[in-house]
């Protein structure tokens, strides 16, 4: 199975944007996507059609920001929605300089900006932003519960 790839869109009519290109870079996505395709609580929802500009801290500069999801539910709420694996919403851990914690600080960091101006864009607008890792999409149904590999037994 391809973890990323272009998604088919079942319910065209659902989706704010250009049903013919949406992308999934995570089998994380794609299972989300199916999930607001189906949903009969979603009015409409789309796929990195909202751009958000933020400051990075660490090179001064600002960037443009591609939102993985905007989910409008039938309620009336809107929600901007990042896709991501839990131990990236959490800060590098260690103590050691090492080229790999210094990797993943700079991403900390980014996606800190990123999250902070997303969660401004969204306020602005009376809309939510919100993190899905893996734990939130399990509690949502979207995916079942990962097991973890079975080890192969050894022979005698």
């Amino acid at each position: 199975m391809a973890y990323s790839g272009k998604y088919s869109v079942i319910n065209k009519s659902k989706y704010k944007g250009d049903a013919n290109g949406v992308i999934y870079r995570s089998l994380w996505e794609k299972h989300t996507f199916a999930w607001c395709d189906k949903n009969p609580k979603i009015k409409w929802w789309c796929s990195e059609e909202i751009v958000v500009p933020y400051y990075w801290e660490i090179d001064k500069r600002y960037h443009r920001y591609f939102v993985d999801l905007q989910i409008a539910f039938t309620s009336g709420d809107i929600v901007l929605v990042e896709i991501k694996p839990k131990r990236q919403t959490l800060p590098p851990k260690g103590t050691r300089k090492t080229k790999s914690y210094l990797g993943e600080a700079r991403e900390y960091v980014k996606n800190m900006n990123k999250w902070e101006a997303a969660e401004t864009y969204a306020k602005d607008r009376n809309w939510h932003f919100q993190i899905w890792t893996e734990f939130t999409l399990q509690k949502m149904g979207i995916m079942k519960k990962q097991l973890k590999p079975i080890k192969p037994l050894k022979r005698l």
